[in-house]
């Protein structure tokens, strides 16, 4: 499970091969309204998700955001902690 950093996380690299546990909180756009599964997956920093293009803190592989939520929602809102 893998996910890339937005610049605030990643730290000109520092934030490669740091572990995040992350959990949907809820959805951003009307599309799926309820997308959260209700359950965590601990992700690996692997690269940069460069600005502008970035619109995320953390960009998920898509098995990563399928393990917590519906991946049809695109988008959705997290929690995230270090561990």
């Amino acid at each position: 499970m893998i996910a890339a950093a937005s610049n605030a996380i990643y730290a000109n690299g520092a934030a490669c091969g740091r572990r995040y546990s992350v959990r949907c909180t809820g959805a951003t756009n009307a599309g799926v309204p309820q997308p959260c599964k209700g359950t965590s997956v601990v992700v690996t920093i692997v690269d940069l998700c460069p600005s502008p293009g970035c619109q995320a803190t953390l960009d998920l592989s898509q098995e990563a955001f399928a393990a917590i939520a519906d991946l049809n929602a695109g988008k959705i809102k997290i929690d995230y902690t270090q561990v």
